[in-house]
């Protein structure tokens, strides 16, 4: 299945923290404390607001109606189904706020973007106090919005909680040729009942018409420029806001990086390359603890998870609840990847992996839950395990044709024999997909931009390193913060290098230095 790009805070994860104050940082060379390069709140010099067409004036001058919703406030925003054809139709997306801790150095909204595709903002702004650092926290109104097709704005369905189950549980690796026709099965029956389910929203829930919905969403909240903040595909996101909106790019931050331009292919072999190095720095820190159930040396141990795996493939066993489905090879590469995306979690799969190999993998399914947004016992909290494929096969479409994932199986399983066979399939949906997206894959330069600040991991397993260079080179006005370490994404994850760079950058517009190594 393929792998989801998205950082919200876990309730597993001891990577939840506060973030220290804020430190205004200075460059100092030679004796000399020159001025640091600053963005202004009202962006640079000669940049201006284009108005929006005459068709979409109704929509960029709504105002919003918020009310109180659990201590937060929310509001719906309208925008059209078909930005091609604004008379067609309109949907709400859900919006919530939470207003700056401190009204009297309010400087304005920042808009939040969790990942996925298929990640709440909603759920992830109710998080405020752990996603950004304290001083932003007390500067801006921290909003989240659910895009088009996700949570509370026209939530996209495509299967029953049973029928998802089986979608999630089916042998990702076919060994043979009645292997591959149920995978192709699976994929069709994923596609059909997405078109089947959301017939008039299906062909308008791309990145891009969900770019348009952030910048009405920007004039909703009274911004001239927008604020921001992405993280994962958070970063695809803003990216493309930022092609299309250039002159309205406030103080963006875009870490852990899915550049634009990736096509399928090079999204999962990069993504089978990370989880591979991430697996790698797990069992060396398993070792390295010592009482390693998976051996004692780093590649004993990925021999050992893919010998597990590959018995899981022939004969499952129970997850505890009768009710819960059996841990497949599928299910436990989704419990592995869950606990790669914050290193925090690595004692926990080590338990849960030594339980799974005594035969009770009840540990490993709750992993999976988490990753899935899945309840134990049946049920889901979300849709991302299904607006994933929504997304990415309007933005990044696929081959139809069984030899495609055969090569992509055979290519990746050279640079990572673990993950290349399970990521190699993870895009087959896409090759059925019943509607097309007009926007491949191309690079952005947002040229006219404030600074981008670009966030890189030495060893995401999600979004790879190489990505966040990538796209720094390919902007037209950005500098690379990169962060030596383990986990998804950077910010508030406990490098105060990192925060303290991008907390003066929100709140004060201090423009990190480019190449700055944490």
């Amino acid at each position: 299945m393929t792998s989801r790009h998205d950082a919200r805070p876990r309730a597993r994860s001891t990577a939840l923290r506060l973030a220290a104050a804020a430190l205004a940082l200075a460059t100092v060379a030679a004796c000399t404390t020159p001025e640091p390069e600053r963005v202004p709140v009202t962006g640079p010099a000669g940049a201006t607001t284009q108005p929006p067409a005459a068709a979409l004036a109704g929509y960029y001058d709504q105002q919003l109606d918020w009310t109180r919703c659990g201590g937060f406030e929310c509001a719906d925003l309208r925008v059209p189904i078909d930005y091609d054809n604004p008379s067609g139709g309109d949907i709400r997306l859900k919006v919530l706020k939470v207003r700056a801790a401190n009204s009297g150095k309010r400087i304005g909204s920042l808009v939040v973007n969790p990942g996925g595709p298929g990640g709440s903002g909603v759920q992830y702004a109710k998080s405020a106090d752990f996603i950004v650092g304290r001083a932003v926290r007390s500067s801006f109104d921290i909003v989240g919005f659910d895009p088009r097709g996700v949570g509370e704005s026209a939530p996209i369905d495509c299967l029953s909680d049973g029928a998802l189950d089986d979608f999630l549980g089916t042998d990702p690796t076919p060994d043979n040729r009645a292997e591959e026709q149920d995978l192709v099965a699976a994929a069709r029956t994923m596609a059909s009942g997405c078109e089947a389910n959301n017939r008039e929203l299906l062909a308008h829930v791309s990145t891009e018409d969900a770019a348009k919905d952030m910048d009405v969403l920007r004039a909703a909240l009274g911004e001239s420029q927008l604020n921001y903040l992405g993280k994962s595909y958070g970063t695809f996101l803003g990216s493309t806001y930022a092609g299309m909106f250039p002159e309205r790019v406030g103080r963006f931050v875009l870490d852990g990086v899915v550049p634009p331009d990736l096509t399928s292919a090079q999204l999962a072999e990069g993504q089978a390359k990370g989880f591979e190095l991430a697996t790698r720095a797990y069992v060396a820190d398993c070792v390295h603890e010592g009482d390693c159930p998976l051996g004692g040396s780093v590649d004993e141990g990925m021999g050992w998870i893919r010998a597990f795996l590959k018995g899981l493939d022939a004969n499952p066993i129970r997850s505890g609840d009768p009710a819960e489905p059996k841990l497949t090879e599928a299910w436990a590469s989704l419990g592995i990847a869950a606990a790669m995306y914050d290193q925090g979690s690595w004692g926990i799969l080590t338990d849960a992996l030594r339980q799974a190999h005594a035969g009770n993998g009840a540990s490993l399914m709750g992993l999976a839950n988490t990753y899935a947004d899945r309840v134990p016992g049946g049920g889901y909290t979300g849709n991302i395990m299904e607006v994933i494929f929504a997304v990415n096969c309007l933005d990044r479409p696929d081959s139809p044709d069984l030899a495609t994932y055969e090569g992509y199986q055979k290519t990746f399983s050279k640079v990572a024999p673990t993950w290349g066979p399970f990521l190699a399939w993870g895009s087959i949906a896409c090759g059925f997909w019943p509607v097309k997206g007009d926007n491949p894959p191309h690079k952005i330069s947002a040229e006219g931009s404030n600074p981008i600040v670009v966030v890189g991991t030495t060893r995401d397993p999600a979004t790879i390193y190489e990505w966040s260079k990538r796209l720094r080179d390919q902007l037209a006005n950005a500098v690379l913060i990169s962060l030596d370490g383990d986990g998804h994404t950077a910010y508030t994850r406990g490098s105060q290098c990192v925060d303290h760079a991008i907390d003066a950058y929100y709140v004060q517009g201090i423009v990190p230095k480019d190449g700055l190594m944490c």
